[in-house]
């Protein structure tokens, strides 16, 4: 019952994020008419949120009220701003509405973990054999989000957020049926202000090695976001084309686009198998390499005879995303001293999906909107994507020449 319950938590937690995630930038583009400037600035609004919220309310659930508590004010909290989505027709005030929706979701991904790590404990399971299926299930809660607002023709309007909103407030309810899980007082006992918040994890750029591994984790931070941001618009541009205006591909775009959460959840179980025979390097160079793929295969791809390419380029993501993640989270935990481990675990989550995101989300903005925009706003897709596929090509080649790693490969006891 309790594993059930935690199911539940993790499918709406990611529920909540994919009814919109994928398809704002359709919404922009296509229902608003707005720049591809002012998307970027309202999509960075997810990186910024990620530099200070988790930490923040990591210490208010450690010292003052309960992690589920919290999770479900929070929810409410955020479904509450979607709400108010529908009624903004300008970019810089929806730009402070998505920002305040961040300010209240971000936070909620590692509490949801520390929820349901917390009630797994108490009730006396390995964490380690059966967290990750209820994890999975949050991948599932994303892609069943994206298939509902496809389905309903939600893509291009505002009603993706009301049905966001609305499972955003039920998720906020449910969680105040959850076991308790309150302050754990000791967990910060003796430690410093700046020890919480991480900041202890900045003497690591003393470091060569792991110097260069934080900048090699923003500049690939820069790309994690692009394809989320661009990717369903890129396929609803299609309708402008005649011969491929009613193609299947074209009508559900976000559903082809799910393809890419799908080989997420399946790319997870190869990184065991993947570590061992190759090593932490190979692996990220790898992930980089794919992002390489990734993008060039959008690039070449169409509805129809390029079909093929725009579904291996969904399920090379799965690759691209998972092997720089989990074998970068990996590298930080082999390589650092435990007492500044989580410190530095949050560095690296700060350096992709803070600052990397935030850099990826604005600069991209701006560089579609001069080069690749004409005067009566259609996109060229093709040169957008390869200039991605470049850009992530000159990361791979940087990274394969400058960052050394020893030979040892990651042991495995089985996989996890």
């Amino acid at each position: 019952m309790i594993r059930f319950r935690l199911t539940i938590l993790g499918f709406l937690q990611f529920f909540v994020w994919g009814a919109w995630l994928i398809t704002i930038g359709t919404y922009c583009f296509n229902a608003k008419g707005w720049t591809g400037e002012q998307f970027g600035a309202i999509f960075s609004t997810l990186a910024l949120s990620s530099l200070f919220m988790p930490a923040l309310t990591g210490i208010i659930a450690d010292k003052w009220i309960n992690a589920e508590r919290l999770y479900g004010i929070l929810h409410i909290l955020y479904g509450c701003v979607l709400f108010y989505v529908p009624q903004v027709n300008d970019p810089d005030t929806l730009y402070y509405v998505i920002f305040a929706a961040m300010v209240f979701y971000m936070p909620t991904i590692s509490l949801s973990n520390s929820i349901s790590y917390t009630i797994l404990k108490n009730n006396n399971y390995d964490v380690v054999k059966v967290f990750p299926p209820i994890r999975v299930w949050g991948t599932i809660g994303f892609i069943v989000a994206m298939w509902i607002t496809n389905l309903t023709g939600s893509k291009a309007n505002a009603n993706q957020f009301i049905i966001a909103a609305v499972a955003a407030i039920a998720l906020g309810i449910y969680s105040f049926s959850l076991p308790k899980c309150p302050p754990q007082r000791a967990i910060s006992k003796g430690a410093s202000f700046a020890e919480q918040l991480g900041l202890n994890a900045f003497r690591l750029f003393g470091t060569y090695r792991m110097a260069l591994f934080f900048i090699f984790s923003m500049f690939l931070g820069a790309a994690l976001q692009l394809t989320n941001m661009y990717g369903d618009s890129f396929i609803n541009d299609f309708e402008k084309v005649p011969e491929y205006a009613n193609s299947l591909v074209v009508k559900y775009s976000t559903m082809i686009m799910s393809i890419s959460q799908i080989s997420e959840t399946l790319f997870i179980l190869t990184i065991p198998f993947f570590l061992k025979r190759f090593g932490i390097k190979q692996v990220m160079l790898f992930s980089m390499i794919a992002w390489v793929l990734r993008f060039g295969l959008l690039a070449y791809g169409n509805p129809v005879e390029g079909l093929w390419m725009i579904i291996l380029s969904c399920i090379v993501y799965g690759m691209a995303f998972d092997f720089f993640n989990i074998s970068g989270s990996l590298f930080v935990e082999t390589t650092t001293d435990s007492s500044i481990r989580s410190s530095a675990q949050g560095m690296f989550m700060m350096m992709t999906n803070g600052v990397g995101a935030y850099l990826g989300s604005m600069v991209s903005g701006i560089v579609i909107d001069r080069f690749y925009t004409n005067d009566i706003g259609n996109k060229n897709w093709h040169g957008i994507w390869l200039s991605f596929a470049t850009y992530s090509l000159i990361v791979a080649v940087l990274f394969l020449i400058f960052f050394k790693n020893d030979k040892k490969k990651v042991e495995f006891s089985g996989v996890h």
